[in-house]
């Protein structure tokens, strides 16, 4: 497994690739890049890596300019001190995120994670990066309306015009701005997917349009709870904890 690390302290570099090594003995750590510019000339000439660990602030800007810069396809675990960054770092190729100062147990349970990840999606890793790629370019729909029952009639439904989908009684419904409401015949997974970035699947029953969006609230601590701009009574919307990032990160962007 090819590695590199972005870190412009040399002692934390030398001592996050020790601990990487440690855990990993057949990892190799191709490179160790310090700053921006180091990193936009190496992308630019060298082979993608396996996995990329990086830190947020490097002596000459953050490091998310490097992957807007080059189209790097490499998962990235980031490493930094500063929990801000986090919305950010979703927005990239990231799969985990470990605070400063970082421990063995912190680096092994993402290299855990990471593995999981490519095993669950094919030895050869060709499907993990398929589904990578799809969640880093997940921009525009792949439809502009939405097919709906009503009676005897399938009725088109522009998605400009829907403020959310929600499962009921196992059934999936549709939610338009001016509170009509309809069955159609497909899963929150394929709603996803047809819906494209200006949707958002906040956990197992309700995929929302930003445009629904009015503001969040903590709840319980671990959840946010969503306000919707249209008059929806059945229950709370929740966003479970382990969304929560990727969540504000699509608020922040849309």
């Amino acid at each position: 497994m090819n590695i590199v690390i972005i870190e412009d302290e040399k002692i934390t570099a030398d001592e996050l690739a020790g601990t990487i090594t440690t855990l990993e003995p057949d990892a190799n750590i191709v490179a160790i890049l310090s700053s921006v510019k180091t990193a936009l000339a190496y992308f630019q000439t060298s082979a993608v890596p396996d996995l990329i660990f990086s830190d947020v602030q490097l002596g000459d800007g953050l490091s998310f300019e490097i992957f807007k810069a080059c189209k790097i396809s490499a998962p990235v675990i980031f490493c930094t001190a500063y929990d801000e960054y986090a919305l950010n770092a979703f927005k990239t190729n990231s799969i985990d995120y470990i605070l400063k100062p970082s421990t063995s147990q912190t680096v092994a349970d993402a290299l855990a994670k990471y593995r999981s990840l490519r095993q669950t999606f094919s030895d050869d890793g060709h499907q993990y990066k398929a589904v990578l790629d799809a969640l880093i370019n997940r921009d525009a729909p792949k439809s502009t309306s939405i097919l709906v029952y009503q009676k005897d009639k399938i009725l088109p439904i522009r998605l400009d015009k829907i403020a959310l989908f929600y499962i009921a009684d196992e059934v999936t419904h549709l939610l338009t701005f001016d509170t009509k409401t309809f069955i159609v015949n497909k899963n929150l997974e394929e709603l996803e997917q047809l819906c494209g970035a200006d949707f958002f699947r906040v956990n197992r029953q309700y995929l929302l349009s930003r445009k629904t969006v009015i503001d969040a609230s903590r709840y319980f601590l671990r959840k946010l709870s969503v306000n919707i701009s249209v008059p929806y009574n059945k229950e709370k919307i929740l966003v479970s904890k382990e969304k929560i990032p990727q969540f504000l990160a699509w608020l922040e962007s849309k």
